[in-house]
């Protein structure tokens, strides 16, 4: 089920429980209601059996939302309530893009792991000191790339690939549209050093889909560039960006992201991926299937044997936050890699720092 389809900013999907551990095993808390893709995170964790016990932000508006969700949360009087709890195994953070990795610092050293929204983090010094931390203590600093790890049609197409339904991929292209909704916004989101530009926040997404995809485990950015073409009011957005990155396999990826959803659609964008693989394609129509009602999760596979639709919205599931989970208890890395989660941050950051500003 989709939740707030036409604002990127809080869209929270939901799907079916599917706990992976008993009630009581698993026990987290969420710090940093700054964007409302903590929603999304909770609910993921919450479907796969873990139980979530408190929240802290300091503005009591944030926290009264909140708790309106997720009834029965206990409200924290600290930050520091929450990392000195030990039934707490995980903190959920939703923070400011350029204070995410300092969070995520102080939860580590207090013996947890972590879970971010994306982008994880907004420069190298920060990354360096992420994978310290982690060496450190042995903690997880892991990052909700939600258009990859909360949509269906993504993980289906991972699932084919895994299956050689396409031969091995060469080439991913991503669209990753969006809709400005300025009035919604805080402030900080038009302060660059603060949100990190366009190509580090949702770029990280269709970065992180070209790596896992394409089966890269590092990158060069070929080329990169930014734009504000339509909002002189916010003279720190970038409404355009786009990118080329070439994976240590050869494979290639090219995405463009924009603030440019026109009020008309009836998502707050068309987000779209075309895989190509070398016996096949896959193209995905995440959340629409444009000019009809049919909802979301479209993906469409053409190969040797068939020429297929299919519609996958309610079929496969977030196995994601179960496998965090599993992988928080067990010490294991199913969920998502380490490196993995880093090379995409450090890319999405390179990606912003070389781009050519076009207007």
């Amino acid at each position: 089920m989709m939740a707030n389809v036409s604002d990127g900013m809080n869209f929270a999907p939901k799907g079916k429980p599917n706990p992976v551990v008993e009630k009581g095993e698993f026990t987290f808390a969420a710090i940093a209601l700054d964007h409302g893709h903590i929603y999304g995170m909770c609910n993921g964790l919450i479907e796969a059996g873990a139980v979530l016990k408190s929240v802290y932000d300091p503005d009591p508006k944030k926290v009264d939302q909140f708790c309106e969700k997720f009834p029965g949360t206990m409200r924290a009087g600290s930050e520091d309530d929450i990392l000195g709890d030990p039934e707490v195994k995980l903190v959920a953070g939703a923070a400011v893009t350029s204070e995410r990795c300092a969070l995520g610092l102080r939860v580590m050293a207090a013996g947890k792991d972590y879970f971010t929204d994306k982008a994880p983090l907004t420069t190298l010094e920060q990354l360096e000191a992420a994978k310290a931390k982690v060496k450190e203590t042995g903690r997880k600093y892991m990052v909700y790339y939600s258009e990859r790890l909360h949509v269906e049609s993504a993980i289906f197409a991972g699932q084919l690939i895994e299956e050689g339904a396409i031969g091995k991929v060469i080439q991913v292209l991503g669209m990753g549209p969006h809709r400005l909704g300025a009035e919604g916004r805080p402030d900080w989101f038009f302060q660059k050093e603060k949100y990190g530009g366009i190509l580090c926040d949702i770029g990280s997404h269709q970065i992180e889909q070209f790596l896992f995809y394409a089966g890269v485990k590092d990158a060069k950015v070929a080329y990169s560039q930014i734009a504000n073409y339509n909002h002189p009011q916010y003279p720190e957005l970038d409404d355009f960006g786009d990118a080329t990155l070439v994976g240590d396999n050869g494979a290639t990826h090219y995405f463009r992201v924009d603030w440019f959803t026109p009020d008309g659609l009836q998502m707050w964008g068309d987000g779209r991926s075309f895989i190509l693989g070398t016996e096949g394609f896959i193209e995905q129509r995440k959340y629409m299937n444009i000019g009809t009602k049919e909802g979301s999760g479209h993906l469409f596979l053409a190969n040797k044997y068939e020429e297929t639709h299919y519609q996958v919205s309610g079929k496969v599931g977030y196995p994601y936050f179960g496998q965090l989970i599993l992988d928080c208890l067990n010490r294991t890395e199913n969920a998502m890699t380490q490196e993995h989660a880093f090379k995409a941050a450090e890319l999405c950051v390179r990606a912003q720092m070389q781009a050519v500003k076009i207007k």
